[in-house]
């Protein structure tokens, strides 16, 4: 039986994540892989028992990353304005830090594997965030929509201003660059759209 090497396994991660990101999940394939990350085949399976195993840990760790990135310094407890700032500078300094993660699990997000992954979810992240929303409009400082209502207001305006900003340019290729400025701006009006 073969070792595990912890140096080629991250390897071969870290060469998996940018073969999916550069060529999508339809031109990879883990003779791809070992060709990129120079071993053979069978040293692959040492680590992964199929390529949608290897899909599935990939998402898993990544999201892990993310996640403890996010809940950094953060409280439930905290008032709703101070906690989603917080969460809107973790998550900005995660995306911006870890590009490549980024886009993989937006390409995951686009595939059948979704569902699957969507079941890893760490569940100390949801009843954290959980509790600090209900809290929130308890508080009466959120008002009460549903998740995807939420979602999209709290957070898709930050993560387009960090594509615009990974990017370098924004709508009609204009130069874009994130700024702590821009940050509060956007923030000021998402906050002011939840509030009851």
């Amino acid at each position: 039986m073969r070792t595990r090497d912890e140096n080629k396994e991250a390897a071969i991660r870290q060469k998996a994540l940018e073969m999916i990101v550069k060529h999508g999940f339809d031109g990879f394939s883990m003779q791809k892989l070992a060709r990129a990350a120079s071993v053979s085949p069978a040293t692959i399976y040492i680590y992964f028992k199929d390529r949608e195993d290897l899909l599935l840990q990939l998402c898993q760790e990544v999201s892990q990353k993310m996640m403890d990135a996010t809940l950094k310094d953060f409280d439930p407890a905290m008032s709703f304005s101070e906690g989603l700032k917080l969460q809107w500078i973790n998550r900005a300094r995660y995306c911006m830090e870890n590009q490549i993660e980024m886009l993989f699990l937006e390409q995951i997000r686009n595939s059948p594997l979704y569902e699957k992954s969507m079941v890893l979810i760490n569940e100390r992240f949801k009843t954290v965030m959980g509790e600090f929303v209900h809290r929130a409009i308890e508080k009466k400082e959120l008002v009460e929509v549903p998740i995807e209502v939420y979602w999209s207001i709290a957070f898709a305006p930050l993560y387009m201003l960090v594509k615009f900003h990974n990017a370098g340019t924004s709508i009609g290729g204009r130069q874009f660059t994130f700024s702590e400025a821009i940050m509060t701006q956007t923030l000021a009006i998402v906050l002011k759209g939840l509030k009851p």
